[in-house]
């Protein structure tokens, strides 16, 4: 079952037009980066448009589905560029509208800061980490919308639980979907968040002066709309 659900999102991805599982719900591809901005600055072929590559976990009751989302720049003098803002890990949770069927409509996102992705790669086979965000925390609508991330291993050591929690006090919505987890699933997001986390900060930028293999992104050019994806966005 696992691999026919992993193989119908590799379809869904190549065609977004088509739906994922039967038709019932699509798993759209999440933002990536553009032609020629991938992290690797030799590459056997360029593709012709975006690259589409989450890495997604699909279980009974829900999915999971993680992409980096690059940071973006501002271009100052002589051609320079200054971080404008950091990158992120989005982490999508979508809960089970039917069997191997997974409601696009009620997904839930909470995107981790590189700080955050360091915690979560730290992590040991017995620790846990819970993450809070709050939009508004520094004004007057501080705790409208709380989202709490939690990660939690099984009690016999053989992965963990990752749970999103989301409260709206203006919808009166109290949401959670949990997101059982291998080791292995576990051992890839963790290996997968060290190596792409110097990009999220954007100090590949640093090692490639001449911009070969990277997205230039400014706050003022042309911006791939997928690539400012932000966690409160629906």
């Amino acid at each position: 079952m696992m691999k026919q659900a992993r193989t119908l999102l590799s379809r869904s991805l190549c065609d977004q037009s088509k739906s994922l599982f039967d038709g019932a719900s699509t798993l759209r591809g999440f933002a990536s980066w553009s032609t020629g901005s991938g992290f690797s600055g030799k590459e056997a072929a360029k593709p012709s448009g975006r690259v589409f590559a989450p890495y997604a976990i699909f279980k009974g009751k829900a999915a999971l589905s993680v992409e980096p989302v690059l940071p973006t720049f501002t271009e100052i003098d002589s051609g320079n560029l200054r971080l404008d803002r950091r990158g992120s890990l989005m982490m999508t949770f979508m809960p089970a509208s039917g069997e191997r069927k997974y409601d696009w409509e009620k997904k839930q996102k909470f995107a981790l800061s590189p700080t955050e992705v360091g915690s979560l790669i730290s992590m040991g086979s017995k620790d846990s980490s819970e993450f809070f965000h709050d939009p508004s925390m520094k004004s007057s609508n501080a705790g409208q919308v709380r989202k709490s991330l939690s990660i939690k291993p099984h009690a016999d050591g053989s992965g963990y639980f990752i749970s999103l929690g989301v409260i709206n006090s203006i919808l009166k919505t109290n949401d959670r979907i949990v997101v059982p987890v291998t080791t292995a699933e576990f051992t890839v997001m963790k290996t997968a968040f060290s190596f792409v986390l110097p990009h999220l900060m954007g100090w590949d930028r640093l090692t490639d002066q001449d911009g070969t293999g990277t997205q230039r992104t400014t706050s003022h050019g042309n911006t791939d709309p997928q690539q400012l994806e932000q966690e409160w966005d629906k």
